[in-house]
């Protein structure tokens, strides 16, 4: 019979190794646990030991690896630890010098290889114990203290036969349901990702959204998770626990969340570890205690110039859980609500980059539902399988065909002159000090700073732009710092996923306008010379300074002669936009009427429309020489007859 996935996540096997100084019982040890009999003559090394899926209740196999101490070993015995899946570390009970040696070498030395697997210190020769020795939690609490690998501690005599299972069922037990994911040994408390799985698993549970779980609703929970209901005396029990130690943890309606957390934290404290495993892996958790990937079902193939975007129906899911979390009816989302809203995912998806500060807040940091909307399209966009499964922490329980839909490709757009898009990526590129970034500011609405501060790694920001109408489009303009530009372009689908550029330059420096031209010269040959071809617009920033008469010139002349809209001058200090962000989509939408054309493509263009001519004068030429050979033998046929 095959393991339990659900039960003991995706273990096929565990691999244990045991080490320890010469003549700490590592081999009899072995044997005994293999044979249930104390071997009379052991070797140094026992082979590879295999104990049966059927000899412990979680019914896995597990490999036994004996190891050698002794210096000519050493490489061999750092192999094998660094495949361990878990550790037993002996020393012998008769021979207090091997204890000291755990704390003064072997720990610290599978620190040093980076071994990060659970240890099982085991105690070997009990039946040689003195008895005027102090306990075992005596001697192992200060150790244990200091290494926090340590799962746990025992003692054995493979000569008597005591505790000889055990050992090898702690191992096992150590990998397939570890500590370490689920509590703090150091604050004696839920770890955080622990304490949101539980969340979302109690909100699943509590089917008439009372806050409490109802005897039905506990009963429905321990049929699902383990496969038997709760007597009524049971669940009376249950409840009788928690009050006694937790009183808010029970109320009028049933269990409450903070009852189900002490639960676990009870289980976990008493060694059943197991019962919690069992509770996350029901609900699809992995040992990372996120949701396992074969849960997450999305399979969308996609060209390199096709994007990802949220249908309507999770759109309209989206704004009802905002309009949920907005607690005081503000229209934003407060750092507080925005944190409650996911604190059912594993962490808050968007504390970090690219996803920080990439969408508009208010003044008390609040996330307004435009920035929302635009910050769950910038994550679809970059990341479609983090988005699916935040979406689904946070509660959607559609199908994940009818949460996303894949865009038309980009060539087919610019081939039918019109883009359907509803998330337009636009690349900013522009030399140091151009204004790239407080474009980008401008966008989410922050106001403008005198302080430069330059970008050193690619940055986005997302927001919701309205167009005359009723039509809104959500633009993600992602700033391409000057130093990375040769790298972005050393990929030839780089500009695959771009629907238009941006080239950014300070309208009062020349050098400033020299570098964007050179930019927007190369980005435009590598659309050419791809067939990924980008529409390109030229933004003229600081316009409040005053302008350097030749670079608007040669700025206008570049634009007309490559074919693409004058330069827009803006001047974000003075917070004249010049309507930019409406023309980016504009162009966007419409990509055939912006497509630079640098010489070397005029030129290309050029000798195909002349090849192209030849061809069809030769084509020309061989139909009517074939057509007067056909006339001429017809002609010869007649004159014959």
């Amino acid at each position: 019979m095959a393991p339990n996935p659900s039960s003991v996540g995706c273990r096929t096997s565990v691999r244990v190794v045991v080490i320890g100084d010469p003549g700490t019982g590592k081999s009899s040890l072995i044997v005994s646990v293999a044979t249930e009999t104390f071997p009379e003559n052991v070797p140094d090394v026992m082979p590879p030991t295999r104990l049966p899926a059927d000899y412990y209740p979680d019914r896995v196999p597990t490999t036994i690896i004996d190891t050698s101490s002794s210096p000519e070993n050493k490489s061999k015995l750092i192999s094998e630890c660094q495949m361990a899946d878990a550790i037993v570390l002996t020393y012998a009970c008769d021979r207090p010098s091997t204890l000291d040696r755990l704390s003064t070498y072997w720990l610290p030395e599978l620190r040093r290889l980076e071994v990060n697997v659970p240890v099982i210190v085991v105690g070997c020769k009990l039946d040689l114990r003195d008895e005027q020795q102090v306990s075992l939690e005596q001697v192992m609490s200060p150790i244990m203290q200091q290494f926090r690998e340590i799962e746990t501690c025992i003692e054995c005599s493979a000569l008597r036969q005591i505790q000889v299972p055990e050992v090898f069922y702690y191992a096992q037990k150590a990998v397939l349901h570890p500590t370490a994911p689920l509590f703090d040994q150091e604050t004696q408390s839920l770890k955080r990702r622990c304490v949101r799985a539980l969340k979302r698993i109690f909100i699943l549970c509590d089917h008439d959204r009372d806050g409490a779980l109802s005897d039905a609703e506990l009963n429905d929970f321990q049929v699902r998770c383990f496969n038997a209901p709760l007597q009524p005396s049971e669940i009376v029990g249950v409840k009788r626990v928690v009050q006694e130690k937790m009183p808010e943890g029970v109320n009028e309606h049933g269990l409450t969340l903070t009852g189900f957390l002490f639960l676990h934290a009870l289980f976990i404290e008493k060694g059943r570890l197991e019962t919690t495993w069992m509770v996350l892996r029901k609900f699809g958790y992995d040992n990372d205690i996120k949701l396992r990937d074969d849960l997450l079902p999305l399979t969308l193939k996609r060209a390199p110039d096709q994007s990802v975007e949220l249908t309507n129906e999770a759109m309209e899911f989206l704004k009802g859980i905002f309009f949920m979390f907005d607690i005081d009816n503000d229209g934003a989302l407060r750092p507080a609500e925005l944190d409650d809203l996911f604190s059912t995912a594993p962490e808050s998806p968007w504390s970090e980059p690219p996803y920080k500060d990439a969408a508009e807040k208010n003044v008390l940091g609040g996330l307004s539902l435009e920035g929302f909307l635009s910050e769950w399209a910038l994550m679809t966009f970059l990341d479609p399988a983090g988005s699916l499964a935040n979406l689904i922490y946070i509660g959607y329980t559609g199908n994940a065909a009818s949460a996303f839909h894949v865009t038309r490709k980009r060539r087919t757009d610019r081939k039918r002159q019109q883009s359907q898009r509803n998330v337009l990526q636009c690349f900013v590129f522009g030399p140091k000090n151009a204004g790239k970034s407080a474009l980008l500011n401008a966008l989410i609405g922050r106001t403008f700073s005198e302080k430069y501060t330059p970008t050193t790694s690619e940055r986005f920001a997302a927001n919701i732009v309205k167009l005359p109408g009723v039509i809104q489009k959500t633009l993600v303009m992602r700033e391409v710092p000057e130093d990375e530009v040769k790298m972005v372009l050393s990929n030839k689908e780089s500009l695959a996923a771009c629907d238009i550029a941006v080239f950014v330059h300070d309208s009062s420096d020349e050098n400033s306008w020299t570098k964007a031209k050179d930019l927007l010269l190369q980005v435009a040959g590598h659309g050419e010379n791809t067939g990924f071809e980008v529409p390109c617009l030229i933004v003229s920033a600081k316009d409040d300074l005053d302008p350097y008469p030749l670079a608007i010139q040669d700025s206008t002349r570049v634009s007309q002669d490559m074919g693409i809209e004058t330069p827009i001058p803006v001047s974000i200090k003075l917070r004249d936009f010049n309507n930019v962000f409406h023309r980016i989509i504009t162009a966007a939408q419409h990509p055939h009427l912006s497509f630079p054309e640098t010489e070397a493509g005029r030129n290309r263009k050029h000798y195909r429309r002349l090849v192209n001519r030849s061809l069809m004068l030769v084509s020309v030429g061989a139909a009517v020489a074939v057509v007067g050979l056909a006339s001429y033998r017809v002609y010869a046929a007649r004159k014959n007859t």
